[in-house]
């Protein structure tokens, strides 16, 4: 049965508490908190620098069994090297820690800055590096620059990964990304994002990858009840369809993506890994 992992983007953020965490509730337990809530965060620290394999296995560690992240790949990668020459700093990732998260990695996001536009061949030869298996990802970070005591290179049991690349150039939103990304079996992001970049809903993987950043203001505005029914309908299809769904609320500034995020869990709670959450009801 396919399922769908309804989170939010990030959890450490000081307007959240008192508002969705407890007043009261340590600093340290946030993610044990929201995670109890949704079915999969995305790690976001990731994107600005390397983490540390122990904080990786500290997250794995205090979250439910049936608990996903996604990680977002490095800035460095996407924004300064600009998905060119990439491999060594894509190694350095890998063995960053990400799999020492073990069976709780779901899927790598790769955001691409809004001044790059599409070019086939640096495309096409970045999204063929990625690796498509927890051995595959292993072996690459095997080639890391990094100290032996910074990194984990362990494969574990052998996984698929899944990837999926956010664009926010129009000059992606044409066929021929689209071939390339199905190609590979890389997910286009559908992104809401206030009508400020492309909204491309091709399907191009076994799965579905959504980032909500604000239905009418870029991640400050909530979504209300009609427009998460809209969006609830809309993934419940792909759903049907047998596609996992990965959605996840960036709209964090006024503390509406977790109860976003909860809403559109509770309309679509019969594809939910864990139907009886915490906070279903809010």
């Amino acid at each position: 049965m396919a399922l769908a992992r309804i989170g939010i983007s990030g959890w450490t953020y000081a307007p959240w508490r008192g508002v969705f965490y407890p007043p009261k509730l340590p600093h340290r337990l946030e993610l044990e908190y929201a995670s109890e809530r949704l079915d999969s965060i995305e790690i976001n620290g990731s994107f600005y620098s390397l983490q540390r394999p122990s904080s990786y296995r500290t997250w794995a560690e205090h979250t439910p069994e049936e608990f996903v992240f996604a990680v977002k790949g490095g800035r460095y990668i996407t924004h300064i090297l600009r998905l060119k020459n990439a491999r060594t700093a894509v190694a350095n990732f890998f063995a960053s820690g990400v799999l020492a998260l073990g069976p709780k990695l779901g899927p790598l996001l790769w955001q691409l800055p809004p001044t790059l536009q599409f070019d086939a061949e640096s495309v096409d030869a970045f999204l063929g590096m990625l690796p498509r298996t927890t051995t595959e990802a292993a072996a690459l970070a095997g080639e890391t620059t990094l100290d032996e005591d910074r990194t984990h290179t362990a494969a574990g049991a052998e996984r698929p990964l899944r990837h999926a690349v956010e664009v926010r150039h129009t000059s992606f939103d044409v066929p021929e990304f689209a071939e390339l990304a199905r190609r590979h079996g890389v997910a286009i992001v559908l992104a809401d994002t206030a009508g400020r970049y492309p909204v491309i809903r091709t399907l191009t993987a076994d799965f579905a990858y959504i980032r909500l950043h604000g239905d009418e203001e870029l991640y400050t505005s909530g979504y209300t009840d009609e427009s998460l029914d809209r969006w609830a309908a809309e993934l419940g299809e792909v759903l049907e369809n047998g596609m996992d769904v990965y959605a996840y609320f960036d709209n964090d500034v006024k503390v509406r993506a977790p109860y976003d995020a909860m809403g559109l869990r509770d309309r679509l709670a019969a594809w939910t890994p864990r139907p009886h959450a915490l906070g279903d009801a809010h």
